[in-house]
C-alpha cells in the first residue's frame, strides 16, 4: 500500500478528469443495466397481448437506453485512458530527471539496460493501474451494487443460490494473484538483464566483430532469451488458469441458477420475463466478476513494476545542492585545493594535496595512470564530492555554490569523448542557452559555433563534410575519426566561454602537428580565464605556468618546465625518455 501511496500523488493534477470518468460510468452502467429489466418487462407485456404499439415502443426504448450507455461509454474510456496516458508522461519525466541528477556512482553500479527496462517494461505495466484497473474496477462495483438489489428484488432464493460458488471465486483469486506478483516480479527483473546484455552487445559491437565472438554472444543472447520465455510461459499457466476457473465457478452458479430457477418458472413463482431478466443479470455480472479478475491481473503485475519505478525516484543524489547553497558574485577563476584527500571505497586515492591557482592561470598536471589526476579535475564541478571545505572556487567552499552556478562557468573536456546522435553544431553548442542553430554564439554572445571549431582545429575537417555543421554524427559519433571527437568536445567547451576550462587528457587522440595548432589557439582564449590541463605528453604542457606531477595521489613535483627539467626528478626523465621516443619514430 506504501507504493500505491505513494503513486497517489500523480492522480492530483488529474482529479477532476478522473472523477469525471468515474461519473461516465455510473451513468452508463445505470442506463446499461436497465436493459434486461425492460426485456423482462417486455416479455410479460407481450405474453398478455401483442400489439403494434408494444412492438414498436419496447425496442425503441432499449434501443435510446443501450445508445445513451453508449455515449458515457465513450466518454469514460476518453477520459479515463486520457488520464492514463499524463501520467505516464508525467511519470516518465520525473524518471528522466531522477536519472540525470545523479552522480556518476550510481551509473557506476546501476547497468544500463536495467534502467531502460524500468523505464519502458515497468512504466507500461504501471500505466495499466491508472487506466484499465481503474475503468475495469468501478465497472465491476457499480454494476454489482446496482445488480444485487434487482437480483434480490427479483427473487431472493436465486440470488442467495448464487452466492454459493463465491468463496471459490475469491480464493482462485487471492491464490493466482499471489502467485501472479511474485513472478512478474521475478520476470521483470530478469527483462531487465536481458536488456542489459542487449545493450553492451549494441554499445560494443565493434569488439564483439573485431574478436569475432558474433556467434558465441547469439548463443549466450538465446540461452538468456529462452530463460526469459520460459518465465513468461511459466506466469501465462497462472495468468491462463484465472480465467476459467472463474468462468467454472461462476458458471456453476449459472446451472445451479438455470436448474432451480425454471420450475419455479413453470410452477409461476417467478414470471417468464423475470426469470430472463435475471438470467440476463447473471450473464452481466459473469462479465463483471471475470473483470476483476483480469484487474487483480494488473494490479499484481503493476505493483510489482511500481516497487521497481519507485526504487529509481527514492535514490537521493548523492551530489546536490547543499541547504546552505547561495547564489554567489560571479566566478573569476581562483581555485584551491587545502589538505584534499580523497578516498574511494576506503582506498586513498588523493592524499595532501594542497595547491593554490590564480584567476586565469594556466596549470598543468602529469603523472602515470592511476596517479588521481582525472579524479582531482572532477573534484571541481563537484563530479566527485571533495571533503567539506577542501576544494575552494574564489575563496568559497565548492559546496556553498549552487550546483548550477558552478557548473556553468566551467567547461569540461573529459578524458571519454560523448558525442550525441545529432548534428555536430549541436554537439557543440550542447550545453549553451538558445543555440541551436550553426550561427549560435556562447554564453557571453561572441563564441559562435564557427569560432569555436576554428580554435579547436575543427574547421578544415567540417569542410570535409557533405553538409558541414549539420553533418550527423551518429551514435556516440561514430561517424567521427577519435581526434575529431576530441576536437568536438574541446569546441563544445570553448563554447560555453567558461572561467574555468579543464582539458582532462583531450589531445591524446590528435596528432603533434594538430595539438601544436590548437595549442596555439588556445594560448587566445586561456588568458582570462584558468585552465586545467591534464596530459600524458610534455609538449602538451610545457607552456603552462605551473606544472605538478602527481604520483600515488600526491603531488611530488611541482614547478615550470624549466624548473622541473632542471630539478632532474620524474618530470625530467619523463621528458627525456618522449624526447628519445620522438627521435626513435623519426629514425624508423
Amino acid at each position: 500500500m506504501e507504493q500505491i501511496r505513494k503513486f497517489a500523488v500523480y492522480f492530483r493534477p488529474y482529479r477532476l478528469q478522473i472523477v469525471g470518468g468515474i461519473l461516465c460510468i455510473l451513468i452508463s452502467l445505470a442506463f446499461g443495466l436497465f436493459v434486461p429489466f425492460l426485456i423482462g418487462m417486455a416479455i410479460d407485456d407481450l405474453a398478455a397481448g401483442i400489439t403494434w404499439e408494444k412492438i414498436v415502443y419496447y425496442p425503441g426504448v432499449i434501443l435510446a437506453f443501450n445508445f445513451v450507455s453508449g455515449i458515457f461509454l465513450f466518454w469514460q474510456r476518453r477520459l479515463l485512458i486520457n488520464a492514463s496516458r499524463h501520467i505516464e508522461f508525467d511519470m516518465r519525466r520525473d524518471f528522466y530527471a531522477a536519472l540525470v541528477h545523479q552522480p556518476l556512482e550510481y551509473f557506476q553500479n546501476t547497468r544500463v539496460g536495467d534502467l531502460m527496462a524500468r523505464a519502458t517494461n515497468d512504466l507500461g505495466a504501471i500505466r495499466q493501474i491508472v487506466g484499465p484497473m481503474i475503468l475495469y474496477s468501478f465497472q465491476a462495483i457499480f454494476a454489482l451494487a446496482i445488480v444485487l438489489p434487482i437480483l434480490l428484488n427479483i427473487s431472493v432464493k436465486l440470488t442467495l443460490l448464487l452466492l454459493i460458488p463465491m468463496p471459490l471465486v475469491s480464493l482462485t483469486v487471492k491464490y493466482l494473484g499471489e502467485q501472479i506478483h511474485v513472478r512478474f516480479e521475478k520476470i521483470q527483473a530478469f527483462f531487465s538483464d536481458i536488456t542489459a546484455r542487449a545493450q553492451e552487445n549494441i554499445t560494443g559491437v565493434r569488439v564483439v566483430r573485431a574478436y569475432a565472438q558474433e556467434e558465441s554472444e547469439i548463443v549466450e543472447f538465446e540461452k538468456l532469451n529462452r530463460e526469459y520465455a520460459d518465465q513468461n510461459l511459466r506466469l501465462v499457466k497462472f495468468s491462463a488458469a484465472m480465467r476459467p476457473l472463474l468462468f467454472f465457478f461462476i458458471g456453476l452458479g449459472f446451472v445451479i441458477i438455470v436448474a432451480v430457477g425454471i420450475p419455479m418458472a413453470v410452477r409461476g413463482e417467478i414470471t417468464a420475463g423475470d426469470f430472463t431478466a435475471f438470467i440476463l443479470y447473471l450473464q452481466r455480472m459473469i462479465w463483471y466478476l471475470i473483470a476483476l479478475g483480469y484487474v487483480v491481473n494488473l494490479y499484481q503485475r503493476g505493483t510489482a513494476s511500481l516497487k521497481r519505478f519507485n526504487e529509481v525516484l527514492e535514490a537521493e543524489p548523492a551530489i546536490d545542492d547543499e541547504e546552505d547553497a547561495e547564489a554567489m558574485p560571479e566566478i573569476r577563476g581562483a581555485i584551491e585545493f587545502r589538505g584534499l584527500t580523497y578516498r574511494y571505497d576506503g582506498n586513498p586515492v588523493l592524499r595532501d594535496i594542497d595547491l593554490n591557482i590564480e584567476a586565469g592561470e594556466t596549470v598543468a598536471f602529469v603523472g602515470r595512470t592511476g596517479s588521481g589526476k582525472s579524479t582531482l579535475m572532477q573534484m571541481i564541478p563537484r563530479l566527485l564530492d571533495a571533503p567539506e571545505g577542501t576544494v575552494l572556487v574564489d575563496g568559497v567552499p565548492v559546496r556553498r555554490y549552487p550546483l548550477e552556478q558552478l557548473r556553468r562557468a566551467i567547461g569540461v573536456v573529459p578524458q571519454e569523448t560523448f558525442l550525441f546522435s545529432d548534428s555536430l553544431a549541436r554537439n557543440i553548442a550542447f550545453g549553451v542557452d538558445g543555440p541551436g542553430q550553426s550561427n549560435g554564439s556562447g554564453a557571453n554572445g561572441s563564441i559562435t559555433i564557427e569560432i569555436a571549431a576554428e580554435i579547436a582545429g575543427l574547421a578544415e575537417d567540417v569542410k570535409d563534410f557533405p553538409n558541414g555543421y549539420d553533418q550527423l554524427v551518429g551514435e556516440r559519433g561514430i561517424t567521427l575519426s577519435g581526434g575529431q571527437k576530441q576536437r568536438t568536445a574541446i569546441a563544445r567547451a570553448i563554447m560555453r566561454d567558461p572561467r574555468i576550462l579543464i582539458l582532462d587528457d583531450s589531445l591524446s587522440a590528435v596528432d603533434t602537428y594538430t595539438e601544436e595548432t590548437i595549442l596555439q589557439n588556445l594560448r587566445e582564449i586561456r588568458r582570462g580565464r584558468t585552465t586545467l590541463i591534464v596530459s600524458h605528453r610534455v609538449s602538451t604542457i610545457k607552456d603552462a605556468d605551473l606544472i605538478c606531477v602527481l604520483d600515488g595521489g600526491c603531488i611530488i613535483e611541482r614547478g615550470t618546465h624549466d624548473e622541473l627539467l632542471r630539478h632532474e626528478g620524474t618530470y625530467a626523465a619523463l621528458h627525456q625518455r618522449q624526447l628519445l621516443e620522438e627521435e626513435l619514430e623519426h629514425t624508423e
